[in-house]
């Protein structure tokens, strides 16, 4: 059975099954590239990605990721969404799918508005799945955290030996709700210009045959 985010890794198969769940990170270093990026939240040179220590993580910082509506705000800042490309170059002997995601931000939300965070990923040849989506009500003038899971027997994984980009796909919304957007401004960011405010993605790993 699925939590919120399962559903986006749900399509992929492998005519080689991995084996041996759980199973320790790799010892070698993880290299991860960046293929492609696009979208509103994140411009050119605006998101980057770097991979744990561990092996056991990697993390995606935006630095002009935030959607707003009100005073100052353009017709269609309301929405930002980011669609990043990933190709994740793991040691031979080894794959890897997703087990869980924490999607953290700031939020500053008057009395009436709401915000909506959302976010799919899935691997390169799937169909996009459905997206996983949380609520942010407000009044509210704070940090924010959610965290999707996939449970253990329901994680997907890259297929042995194959290399296909990782696609994330992210969406901030803001709504003015019964708020007056002519006299205030609400907002909902994943904006970090220290590095503080992080996306962590939490790998699966298994041996392959």
């Amino acid at each position: 059975m699925l939590t919120t985010m399962a559903a986006a890794l749900l399509a992929l198969s492998s005519t080689v099954a991995p084996h041996s769940w759980p199973q320790n990170p790799p010892p070698d270093k993880i290299i991860i590239d960046v293929a492609t990026v696009n979208g509103t939240g994140c411009p050119p040179d605006t998101a980057a990605v770097s991979v744990s220590a561990d092996n056991t993580a990697f993390t995606v910082t935006y630095s002009q990721y935030t959607a707003q509506v009100g005073v100052g705000a353009g017709p269609t800042d309301f929405r930002k969404n980011c669609q990043i490309g990933l190709r994740v170059h793991v040691p031979q002997g080894f794959t890897y799918g997703i087990a869980s995601a924490d999607f953290r931000g700031f939020a500053h939300l008057e009395n009436g508005a709401y915000g909506v965070e959302r976010a799919n990923y899935y691997f390169q040849g799937n169909s996009p799945t459905q997206y996983a989506s949380h609520k942010l009500n407000g009044f509210l003038d704070a940090d924010w955290q959610f965290t999707d899971a996939t449970e253990i027997d329901a994680i997907v994984y890259q297929p042995c030996g194959q290399e296909r980009n990782l696609q994330i796909n992210t969406e901030l919304r803001a709504y003015a709700g019964t708020s007056d957007p002519k006299k205030t401004t609400s907002f909902v960011t994943m904006d970090s210009t220290d590095g503080s405010v992080t996306t962590v993605y939490h790998f699966a790993w298994k041996t392959c045959p």
